[in-house]
């Protein structure tokens, strides 16, 4: 079904889709607000983290780096995640809801330095004006919301951040990618790849293929269809072709993943309850039932492969590879299905949640011959936000890098950065200390080698003992002896999502 007139009439079904219970439904106040929060701040200084930034800009400020910095790694690290979270006496509930921060640390001439910029989207332009929420969101009714004519009106473009044909993306689930300026961070817009697509929903998470391609999704659920449309961006940074995979039935997905000559998405089923409230208020995974699994091949968008497997809850893969008939994909499944659809919902409201996230690293094997689906589990527990060297072969399963929590932790939240290497059975661990909360860490090559796992980490931290945000790099093959440098700079970014690394 690749039609442009299926397509259209989908997008278009979008205003009557907003009127209805679910994406962007709200009708009641939500009780807890910003002086509950800041009351939570007063005693719990690692809840900047969930914070407001305050202001629109941040920087450019030099950072204090301590250690030496590798000379060779040059670039920038670009980050994304929710930062303006109140406004009035209204607060966000949900962690997904707050509008987006795009940060950039730049690494050159023996200095790192930081910038930060709130991402003008349409909407928090306007909030900015009126000086209160007057938009639907994903997890928080707001009361007396204005209609909308699309999901770009709302789009908050707080999850992640690409680069695609030379440009930098800001991206959301729910809506189009954001276009900004990749020095000044300023604003361009949301960018139509085509123009029967105007705000069609390109997820926050495409996957590159070495050639500088593109491929992505964006659920048709929030349009009150069923199913992912799939993008496929060239090296260019332009559209080749989209095509829409029909799932027949209710079911979540956040990313996805792929080897070298498949797509793999996992539909988790969900229920919505009767009444009013935002879609996460009202959506519950239903873990009775099983997860449909599509494996489409990138030749042929049009010939899925179906699959089921028992229920899991799943917001991030890592890689997928063929091995010996099957396909493999690994992730890190979430063990508390109300922790899953709310991640973080006590820190929101200024209040300290259970200690580390319930996760386990889990493998989803697609036996080819047999059309089966079964889960494998690896004695991995505690991570988040996995990354991967991409160059590993397609063969064979990469060294993870992720956030996990080691020793004492004051806060609720990573405070150290893991490699997991499954095939030896063997973990290393940095711990950053007590009271540092550490972010994903992105894999950057070593200039000169194609040896996977060669090359570094570079991943931000929120030290909020000392109040200053900074960014470590440490060698990938020796996470365990630290970072070879970090630099600070004397203030506090709120937690973000995910990052790219533009070298």
């Amino acid at each position: 079904m690749q039609r442009r007139s299926f397509t259209q009439g989908l997008l278009l079904g979008a205003i009557a889709a907003a009127g209805r219970p679910g994406f962007l439904r709200a009708e009641t106040l939500a009780p807890n607000g910003p002086a509950r929060f800041a009351a939570g701040l007063a005693r719990e200084p690692w809840l900047a983290g969930w914070k407001t930034v305050g202001v629109e800009s941040l920087g450019p400020t030099q950072a204090t780096v301590e250690g030496r910095w590798p000379n060779s790694l040059t670039g920038v690290l670009y980050r994304n995640g929710p930062a303006w979270f109140d406004r009035g006496d209204l607060r966000y509930q949900h962690w997904f809801d707050g509008d987006g921060m795009l940060q950039a640390w730049r690494f050159g001439d023996r200095k790192v330095t930081h910038a930060g910029r709130m991402i003008a989207t349409a909407k928090f332009s306007q909030e900015q004006k009126s000086g209160r929420f007057e938009f639907r969101a994903a997890g928080t009714t707001i009361p007396g919301a204005r209609g909308v004519r699309n999901n770009d009106d709302v789009n908050t473009a707080n999850t992640a951040v690409v680069r695609l044909g030379g440009r930098i993306f800001a991206l959301w689930e729910g809506g189009s990618a954001i276009e900004v300026d990749p020095e000044t961070l300023a604003s361009h817009g949301p960018i139509t790849w085509r123009s029967d697509l105007v705000a069609a929903p390109f997820s926050a998470h495409p996957l590159l293929e070495r050639d500088g391609s593109a491929w992505n999704f964006g659920s048709l659920d929030f349009f009150g269809a069923h199913g992912v449309l799939i993008w496929r961006i060239g090296a260019d940074g332009k559209l080749v072709r989209t095509s829409v995979l029909d799932s027949r039935e209710p079911g979540y997905l956040h990313s996805f993943a792929m080897t070298k000559k498949y797509l793999v998405f996992m539909f988790m089923p969900y229920r919505m309850a009767e009444g009013g409230g935002s879609f996460f208020e009202r959506m519950q995974f239903a873990g009775d039932r099983a997860c449909r699994i599509a494996l489409v091949p990138k030749d042929a968008l049009d010939a899925p492969r179906w699959f089921e497997a028992p229920f899991a809850a799943i917001y991030h893969f890592a890689d997928a590879y063929e091995h010996r008939g099957e396909v493999v994909v690994r992730a890190a499944q979430h063990l508390d299905l109300e922790e899953a659809r709310s991640p973080m919902a006590a820190e929101m409201r200024g209040e300290r949640g259970a200690q580390g996230t319930p996760t386990e690293l889990v493998s989803l094997r697609l036996d080819l011959a047999r059309n089966r689906a079964r889960w494998e589990t690896h004695g991995v527990n505690g991570f988040e936000f996995p990354t991967f060297d991409e160059r590993t072969p397609g063969d064979e399963p990469a060294l993870l890098f992720a956030p996990t929590t080691a020793g004492v932790a004051t806060a609720p939240y990573f405070n150290a950065i893991s490699s997991i290497d499954t095939r030896a059975d063997r973990i290393r661990v940095h711990r950053y200390g007590a009271d540092v909360m550490a972010e994903e860490h992105r894999f950057v090559p070593r200039p000169g080698s194609s040896n996977p796992g060669d090359g570094w980490l570079v991943g931000t931290l929120l030290d909020f003992k000392r109040g200053r945000s900074g960014v470590a790099v440490l060698d990938a093959r020796r996470v365990e002896e630290g970072p070879l440098a970090t630099a600070w700079v004397p203030y506090t970014v709120p937690l973000g999502f995910h990052g790219w690394y533009a070298g």
